[in-house]
């Protein structure tokens, strides 16, 4: 089965040394610099067809205005002169974008999209404070919705006030980093973001903007009616659908790091088949591990082939494969 996987993250040295991101021994569990024949090896254990390459957030977008703008575009030049060439029938990409300037982040999405042939952005939700649903964003939702694009809403650590507030008293500091991201916080940060989305309008002002969020929908799909009776009663004559709604119009979800048959079948219940697409979140998981998992899974064939490769086809307008 052709698999495609959309969560696959990259870094180089610069962009760690630029962002202060100093990995565990022996974390990730691959070589997260390796956009090449170690990267195709282990892709080709797992029968992965292709990886949507993503940088390592925040990538450029909590550098200075300039700087991001500067560092945004060496990126994408690189993988675009030089990492896809070298396997073009195995990597895509989406676009690294300085954030801290909303405008110069539409341009460059803009230029990747139509010079380079991206397939969208991956972001943090949140840039020095602000959610995407601020107005300063709008140039970006803009850009997107008008290219045709998805914006792949990423995990973010909570501001420090957050931190501060929910995790940072623990006794043990690593417990307390784990449990404000991975474990847990990072993905009700994405959660929280997506809510917002929809609360400030976003989706009525820009109705074919596409949101990607990962990690089997970041608990989304768990609190879809909760959230679905209580915001809708109260955002009622405000937004112009229910609130689900929108998360059944304007969201993709992908498997990135939950391999699990119970979460894929509770995301299908509330997203729909057609919403759902595979992704490993290589090289903190292991492709295999995903793959595995997936091909594994007992789901009628027509439903599998469209989260292995189908609707991100659809999506990203790639393919058929």
């Amino acid at each position: 089965m052709f698999l495609i996987g959309l969560e696959e993250h990259f870094a180089t040295p610069e962009m760690q040394e630029l962002n202060g991101i100093k990995f565990a021994k022996g974390y990730p569990r691959f070589d997260i610099n390796d956009v090449g024949a170690g990267r195709i090896a282990h892709m080709d254990e797992a029968g992965i067809d292709i990886q949507v390459l993503s940088a390592l957030t925040p990538g450029a977008q909590n550098l200075p205005s300039e700087e991001g703008i500067a560092f945004a575009r060496k990126i994408n030049d690189w993988l675009a002169k030089e990492v896809i060439p070298a396997y073009p029938d195995r990597f895509r990409a989406f676009s690294v974008l300085p954030l801290a300037s909303p405008e110069a982040s539409a341009d460059e999405l803009e230029r990747t999209v139509r010079d380079y042939g991206f397939l969208g952005t991956m972001v943090y939700g949140f840039t020095n404070g602000k959610f995407l649903d601020d107005p300063m964003y709008a140039p970006l939702l803009e850009r997107a919705e008008a290219l045709g694009v998805p914006i792949y809403i990423h995990p973010n650590f909570a501001t420090d006030a957050a931190k501060d507030l929910y995790y940072n008293d623990l006794d043990d500091q690593w417990v307390s980093n784990i449990l404000s991201g991975p474990g847990y916080g990072w993905h009700q940060e994405v959660a929280i973001c997506s809510l917002r989305l929809v609360c400030r309008g976003i989706f009525d002002k820009y109705p074919k903007l596409q949101i990607i969020i990962g990690h089997m929908g970041e608990a989304i799909p768990f609190y879809y009616y909760r959230f679905g009776d209580d915001l809708t009663a109260i955002t009622k004559g405000k937004l112009q659908k229910p609130v689900q709604q929108y998360f059944n119009d304007n969201f993709w979800i992908t498997t990135s790091a939950f391999f699990s048959d119970d979460l894929l079948r509770l995301a299908l219940s509330v997203m729909g088949e057609d919403r759902v697409m595979f992704s490993v979140d290589y090289p903190f998981v292991s492709n295999k591990l995903g793959a595995d998992w997936f091909n594994a899974v007992d789901l009628p064939a027509a439903t599998k082939e469209k989260i292995a490769h189908k609707n991100a086809e659809k999506l990203l307008k790639i393919g058929p494969f």
